[in-house]
């Protein structure tokens, strides 16, 4: 199935209508510019995908913003994860095995190296079923073979 098939799948349930990935980082993170030329952007880590630039215009001025691409890019993050798992195959990322927004930590051995595919669907699905907790729910996470 094709990423934008992936992002449509997962990803619906908050109003995005995928039409081209613009760019992804290396945890998974994309930039998708949907049917109405908006840009949203999706950070599986973080179990979100919510519009940061409603036009092109506003998408230019956000690439150049350096908050923003210090939190994109990921550097610290990306140096530790490749030192520890080695350099991504084509189609692959890394992430985190329990998301941020659930208390996971942000780099050790909480970081793993999954199809990117497999991350869209994955944060997407646990989105959808986090998406009304009030902050500081406790959830329960079962693993299902």
């Amino acid at each position: 199935m094709s990423i934008l098939n992936e992002i449509k799948n997962a990803w619906s349930w908050v109003g995005i209508e995928p039409e081209e990935v613009v760019v992804e980082n290396e945890f998974g993170n994309l930039i998708v510019k949907d049917s109405t030329d908006k840009f949203w952007r999706l950070c599986p880590e973080d179990v979100y995908c919510e519009v940061v630039a409603n036009s092109i215009e506003e998408y230019n001025a956000l690439i150049k913003n350096e908050e923003f691409l210090e939190d994109w890019f990921m550097s610290g993050m990306v140096e530790e994860a490749e030192k520890a798992l080695g350099k991504l195959e084509p189609g692959y990322k890394y992430h985190m095995v329990i998301p941020g927004v659930l208390g996971g930590e942000y780099g050790g051995s909480n970081v793993k190296v999954a199809p990117l595919n497999e991350i869209v669907r994955f944060s997407g699905d646990l989105g959808k079923q986090i998406k009304d907790l009030p902050g500081g729910s406790e959830v329960e996470l079962k693993v299902v073979p």
